[in-house]
Order: structure tokens, then C-alpha cells, then sequence
């Protein structure tokens, strides 16, 4: 049989699809499923699967807390931008950002910006009970604050209107959407004013999840708490030595026991990556005791033999 030739044998480990490429495809059913679900010999049975699984104020009061979640795979039907916005931006972001963060950091922090983000929607529209919230923007904002966190001065070049050549910071970005999600929420969603083209704004939940990236980056991404690989060791429980042994030998048992091997965290290849660039843009004053830190690390890793 051709299986027991062992140059016929398919031996070699399968890529696993990544975590970014399943997040997108769920949204993508998700609008399409409201797409089929809209036509009309369902019946508006769209409107019946936005009330179910969107996010309301009415859902929360009865304790419906899969909305929170359930929420960012439902886009407006009538409005393709958003979903092909929301996709684009998620993919370039998390394509970015990904390798860095790692799967569980980044479904981690999008999922916490999810739900933080429907939360101060929440708060903002409690009660107006008919308003819904769908959408995945409150997760992009906060890749968006993290990206421009770790590359604030990394030039991003597009074609405005497909014509003109433009070039942007990330921190500009930020700011510049933060911004204009404030003025959105303090002029127009708290007032509750009615906007034309029957146009709605969930400007909470962009800051909630703005909110939740800048959080992440500045409080648990270099976090010692939050990477037990950065913890410093144990110290060893050392047994007294007794009378009757001798020092000589309580000094040979030190001598020969092996030094404890260094760690080398997954990520820091592009945590260096990171920082050179940083220094490049900044200057090296601009680091942090943290990524001095990574730095001495990654020296000390290459040094050994």
C-alpha cells in the first residue's frame, strides 16, 4: 500500500486556521443571515433575530446577558458599509496585531471591549427601551487604541477616495476618532437627538471600547501580574546545614547545582521589533523602564552560547 512507503506518508503538521480568519467568517455569516433572513417570504424574520440576539436595554432588564456578546455579529441590513468597514478594519488591525498580543490576549481583548463597550451603550440608552445595538465597531476601537499604542508614529498610506495619496499617524487616527466620538456622544446620543436618514450612533460604545484598549496597553500588557514569565523566580527552599557536614561540601552541593535556565517569552521577537521601531520614531529616552527591560532580555538570550 502507499501508506507504508514512508516518503508517501502526509506527516507534516496542518496549519491551524487562525483565530482572526473564524472571527471574521462569524460576522460575516452573521450579516448574511440577516441578508436571507430580511427577504420577503421570511416575514421580517430579520427584525425578529436583531430583537433576539441584538443588544437592548429591555434584554439586559431581563437578564438576557448573551447580548453583550451576541451583539457584534449583527450589522444593519440596509447599510453595507458598516459590516465592510467593520471587516476591513478588524483584518488589517488584527493581521497587526495578533502575532504580538497572542490568540488569547487578542480574542481576550476584543471580547472585554465587546462587552464594555455594549455596557456603556447601556448605561447612555437605559431608558429608551426600543433602541438596539449591533455592530462589532466597539472591538475595532480597541485594536484601533491598541495599534496606536505600540506604533504611534508608523506612517499608514491610502488613497483618499481612491485618488489622492494620503498619509496618516496612528495617533492622529486616534485622537481624531476619539474626538469626534465625543462631540457624537455629549451633542447627539445623550440628547437623543433624531438625526437625518434615520441615522443612529452608539458613540458609547466606541469610547467604551477606545477605553478598554488604552486600559489594556497601559495597565496589563506590561503587566507582571499579567505575564507569568516576567514574575521573578522563587527563591529556593534551602535545607540548613548540619553540624556534622562539613562547609566544603555544603559549598561543592551550591557549586554544582545548576543555574536556573532563562526565559524567553514567545512574543519577543516582535516586542524588539516594537521597540526599535519606537526608537527609530522617538529616540531611545523615550523607552520605558519596562521595554529597557525587554531589551537587556533579548541581549542577554542572543549571548548564549
Amino acid at each position: 500500500m502507499l501508506s507504508d512507503r514512508p516518503y508517501m506518508r502526509d506527516d507534516y503538521p496542518r496549519e491551524k486556521t487562525p483565530a482572526l480568519i473564524w472571527l471574521l467568517s462569524a460576522i460575516i455569516a452573521g450579516y448574511a443571515l440577516q441578508l436571507i433572513l430580511g427577504a420577503e417570504w421570511f416575514r421580517g424574520a430579520d427584525t425578529r433575530l436583531a430583537a433576539s440576539f441584538g443588544l437592548t436595554p429591555a434584554a439586559l432588564k431581563q437578564g438576557q446577558v448573551w447580548a453583550l456578546i451576541t451583539y457584534s455579529f449583527l450589522h444593519g441590513p440596509g447599510f453595507v458599509f458598516h459590516v465592510i468597514a467593520n471587516c476591513l478594519a478588524l483584518f488589517f488591525l488584527g493581521r497587526e496585531l495578533a502575532p504580538i498580543l497572542g490568540t488569547r490576549r487578542f480574542l481576550g481583548l476584543y471580547a472585554t471591549a465587546i462587552v464594555i463597550g455594549g455596557l456603556a451603550w447601556a448605561g447612555v440608552h437605559w431608558s429608551h427601551g426600543t433602541d438596539v445595538l449591533i455592530g462589532t465597531t466597539a472591538g475595532v476601537m480597541a485594536l484601533l487604541a491598541v495599534f496606536a499604542c505600540f506604533f504611534p508614529n508608523k506612517p499608514i498610506n491610502f488613497l483618499l477616495f481612491f485618488v489622492a495619496p494620503v498619509s496618516v499617524k496612528p495617533k492622529h487616527v486616534l485622537w481624531t476618532v476619539a474626538t469626534l466620538e465625543g462631540l457624537g456622544l455629549t451633542l447627539c446620543e445623550i440628547p437623543a437627538v433624531a438625526l437625518p436618514f434615520d441615522l443612529t450612533l452608539a458613540c458609547s460604545a466606541h469610547l467604551g471600547g477606545l477605553a478598554v484598549g488604552v486600559l489594556y496597553y497601559r495597565f496589563v500588557h506590561h503587566a507582571r501580574w499579567f505575564n507569568p514569565e516576567d514574575r521573578a523566580p522563587a527563591e529556593p527552599v534551602r535545607q540548613p546545614v548540619h553540624a556534622h557536614q562539613s562547609a566544603r561540601a555544603a559549598a561543592a552541593e551550591e557549586i554544582s547545582a545548576p543555574p536556573p535556565a532563562p526565559q524567553f517569552r514567545e512574543d519577543l521577537r516582535a516586542e524588539v521589533d516594537r521597540i526599535l521601531d519606537k526608537i527609530n520614531s522617538q529616540g531611545l529616552p523615550a523607552l520605558s523602564p519596562d521595554e529597557k527591560r525587554v531589551l537587556t532580555e533579548a541581549k542577554s538570550f542572543l549571548r548564549r552560547p
